[in-house]
């Protein structure tokens, strides 16, 4: 599939860019061993450290590929984590009124990946600037910098499903994989949000919601809401 690999791509990329710094400071702790056996000792503790970012790393930037169900009438979840928020909202610039929110939090132990919830074309990749409250705040998307991806579904004529990307108090950075105007089909990854967030899906108010607030979910295979 598509974007397969991105996300692990991201972590090397930091296990990189955090080795050259580690390598770096332990040269000038060799430079300045007129210091002592503390800055040799330190050049240890740093190497060590580095290894667990490593590790971390790879761990944090998994990146497994979603099954999607064969339902023609589900809409999947778009991320991995905790489902905490059901509700109602205003959509106007998109889904033109009130529309379904359900809201899915991203701990820092969950997967970062997102996936298409629904076949269809990118038709709005919209980045709104903001603040960077925590996401564990179900309303954080009224403050803080997110990211709208409006999808026209070719499953069902006339639908439109949106997924919000919201940054949080340590994710600060989403990484959209598809721009407007691209195909994408239903479970195919889609962003990459780093460090703990937010995804809203955004649904038709007359869709059935198939979960329940605290009900874990897993993206592009959970199903969240399914079409009358």
């Amino acid at each position: 599939m598509k974007h397969a690999g991105k996300a692990m791509r991201a972590g090397f990329r930091m296990i990189y860019w955090s080795l050259v710094l580690v390598l770096g400071l332990m040269f000038a702790g060799v430079l300045a061993r007129l210091l002592g056996e503390f800055v040799l000792g330190a050049a240890g503790v740093l190497a060590g450290l580095w290894l667990v970012f490593g590790a971390f790393c790879l761990w944090f930037f998994r990146d497994p590929k979603a099954r999607p169900p064969a339902d023609p009438k589900a809409i999947v979840a778009p991320a991995h984590g905790k489902v905490d928020a059901i509700d109602e909202i205003d959509e106007p610039s998109f889904l033109g009124g009130r529309c379904r929110r359900i809201s899915t939090f991203l701990s820092v132990f969950d997967v970062h990946v997102q996936y298409a919830p629904v076949a269809g074309r990118v038709v709005l990749c919209r980045h709104t600037r903001g603040q960077f409250v925590n996401a564990l705040r179900a309303d954080s998307a009224r403050f803080n910098e997110n990211l709208l991806l409006g999808i026209e579904s070719s499953e069902r004529e006339g639908e439109r499903i949106g997924v919000r990307l919201i940054a949080g108090l340590i994710a600060r950075r989403i990484l959209p994989w598809v721009k407007e105007g691209e195909e994408v089909i239903r479970g195919e990854r889609i962003a990459l949000i780093r460090f703990g967030s937010r995804v809203d899906l955004y649904v038709p108010l007359d869709y059935e919601v198939a979960v329940s607030c605290g009900e874990r979910v897993r993206g592009g295979e959970t199903i969240l809401a399914r079409r009358p």
